[in-house]
């Protein structure tokens, strides 16, 4: 009897898309632009090893991937984020673990928000990590954990309780919505992810969000040629997301939109 092919292992991706970032109040300032990033299957990975000309792990490249740059720097990551959900009492994320983040670009890094995407064996997406990080150095996660499977484009909540722009106080809650769909482009089946996060300051029950964010990109394999593409259609990516957070902090501080002073970051390091 013939048995069907097992399912090709998951590979690491890379995504060009578009940052969008509207702030609502008390000024409008809305901006957006190109980007690109990584999606990394680590279980896959730390099965079958990685291996691309222009991409490396652990090693410098044109792009490249630290381990040392997420998780606590000293466990492997798949054994990191297990033993994270078994700490918070998750015990059935036991599938893929796609982390989505910023790749180093000439060894440089700066990832203000990476996502770690915990599925069941069955494929189901179990909990979410959302991995931010400030200017300051500092760092939180966010589990969204609704105790059950997380529906496609669901809206996940998680109060704020760190500090991330001093235009904006530690008060309120951010919601969450991703997507992930396979999108036809040039004749080929790519996966399509958005990521959507609003934060909803103490006003935000009359007048409505603060701010609105968004992250989208179309998947193509990682290669030699995607990752000329990126490295030269977008030159110093990571560092000008560092400039970019600069530039932005300026023109609200011309426009004397109130500045909050930063608080001494939550002891826990885990907010559900």
């Amino acid at each position: 009897m013939l048995r069907p092919d097992p399912a090709p292992a998951p590979r690491a991706q890379l995504c060009f898309g578009q940052v969008r970032h509207t702030r609502l109040r008390p000024v409008l300032n809305a901006f957006a632009y190109a980007t690109y990033y990584v999606r990394l299957p680590l279980r896959a990975m730390a099965a079958q090893g990685f291996d691309c000309a222009l991409f490396s792990r652990n090693r410098f490249n044109l792009l490249s991937f630290a381990d040392a740059d997420h998780g606590d720097g000293k466990t492997a990551l798949v054994d990191w984020i297990d033993g994270l959900l078994r700490q918070e009492g998750i015990l059935d994320a036991d599938g893929e673990v796609w982390l989505q983040t910023m790749p180093r670009v000439l060894g440089f890094v700066f990832n203000p928000v990476s996502f770690w995407f915990c599925h069941r064996r069955d494929g189901a997406l179990r909990a979410l990590v959302c991995d931010v990080r400030n200017t300051f150095g500092e760092r939180h996660f966010y589990l969204l954990d609704t105790g059950a499977d997380i529906a496609n484009g669901q809206e996940l909540h998680a109060r704020k309780v760190f500090h991330v722009s001093p235009f904006c106080d530690v008060r309120g809650g951010y919601r969450f919505r991703f997507t992930h769909v396979v999108r036809m482009q040039d004749g080929q089946a790519r996966d399509s992810t958005l990521a959507c996060i609003d934060y909803d300051d103490a006003d935000a029950g009359v007048d409505g969000p603060l701010l609105q964010t968004s992250l989208s990109g179309i998947a193509a394999p990682i290669s030699a040629a995607s990752v000329a593409r990126a490295f030269f259609g977008f030159p110093l990516m990571t560092a000008g997301v560092v400039a970019r957070i600069h530039i932005q902090a300026l023109r609200l501080w011309l426009r004397r939109v109130p500045f909050f002073s930063k608080p001494t970051p939550p002891h826990h390091k885990v907010t559900r």
